[in-house]
């Protein structure tokens, strides 16, 4: 019995660690879909927070949906430290606090540290989620470099393509939106305008001034300026997410502009990020039409180079030898390859 129980729990601490390490193995591609698609849900539950009446009327279901992302992503971040080569460089690595830092604040507000919260700390915090669909893209680029047998290099492309965009639109959004619109959400101007009534109740408007005098202004924090009510563009996630496909694809149609200093620096990264996508597409149109148009054949340039490394991963994929005769073979000197294969 206990050797049984022996080889069970070594085959399941296996499962799991090809899951979390393995890009190559079945488990590992599932685990990846599922982490993607919590990543793509939640990434769409803390843009439709920010859009009225819907973040009040349906806040449980937001909440619901938030603690079962963030189940899940508690999971990705336990397996891949513990299957870690080195976990202390994985734990302090930009990926291992990306993963911790978006799952920390949820734990915080399930703790109801009423101390963050008064200080929005933890609002935050949340927005460094938005970071996981960078995951997206790099387990992509993981998966593609670990494949022998190569798909179809368009739809790889194309696959690449449209995650880098989704991740650009969504990183951009969402900094826009709490680098300006924040300024001039709902609960800002309402403690805004409390403290201006606090204020005149102490010193009071001279007589003869205009009522606008009386409403609260929001300003940029850095320049100082004022930004007007027919100026306040970016009210939500969503709508920010309009802007940020114009100025992605077009010069923009001039309806919406920031007016802050960080909105104009996160701009400005954003008609950058739209040049490089550009330039993407571009590249991978140009290829579809030599294929489709010629007949071309662009297969080499993405062969995977000859190397040990790789001809021993391709002999283990397919089953011509096992994983530990393929480690014994690795570190045998090119002599000793050449004479044992000879005698085959």
């Amino acid at each position: 019995m206990s050797t049984s129980s022996q080889m069970n729990s070594g085959e399941s601490e296996g499962f799991f660690k090809s899951m979390f390490t393995d890009p190559l193995s079945r488990s590992f591609q599932s685990w990846v879909s599922i982490v993607n698609f919590w990543i793509f849900i939640s990434c769409l539950t803390l843009a439709g927070e920010t859009v009225e009446p819907y973040a009040s009327e349906h806040a449980n279901i937001f909440k619901l949906v938030e603690y079962a992302a963030v189940l899940f992503f508690t999971v990705d971040y336990l397996g891949n430290l513990y299957f870690a080569k080195d976990r202390v460089k994985y734990f302090f690595s930009f990926w291992g606090l990306v993963d911790l830092i978006s799952i920390v604040p949820t734990y915080l507000m399930i703790m109801n540290l009423t101390a963050l919260q008064g200080s929005k700390v933890l609002r935050v915090l949340r927005v460094v989620r938005v970071l996981r669909v960078l995951k997206m893209a790099r387990i992509a680029l993981q998966q593609i470099q670990h494949s022998i047998e190569s798909s179809n290099p368009i739809v790889t492309n194309l696959k690449i393509y449209f995650i880098a965009l989704f991740s650009v639109i969504m990183i951009s959004s969402t900094l826009m939106y709490y680098a300006e619109g924040n300024l001039y959400s709902a609960e800002n101007m309402a403690i805004g305008q409390a403290a201006l009534d606090a204020q005149l109740k102490i010193t009071p408007l001279p007589e003869g001034s205009p009522p606008e005098a009386a409403l609260f202004m929001p300003l940029d924090p850095v320049s100082g300026n004022p930004i007007p009510p027919d100026k306040r563009f970016y009210t939500s996630i969503p709508a920010a997410m309009w802007w940020c496909i114009v100025t992605l694809t077009t010069t923009g149609y001039g309806d919406m502009f920031p007016l802050t200093f960080w909105g104009r620096v996160i701009a400005g990264a954003t008609m950058l990020m739209g040049l490089v996508l550009f330039g993407i597409l571009l590249n991978i149109v140009g290829k579809t039409i030599m294929v489709m148009l010629f007949g071309e054949q662009i297969t080499d340039d993405d062969k995977v180079k000859a190397t040990r490394e790789n001809i021993l991963e391709m002999m283990v994929t397919r089953g011509w030898v096992t994983q530990q005769r393929a480690n014994e073979i690795e570190l045998l000197s090119e002599d000793d390859i050449k004479s044992r294969t000879r005698s085959l």
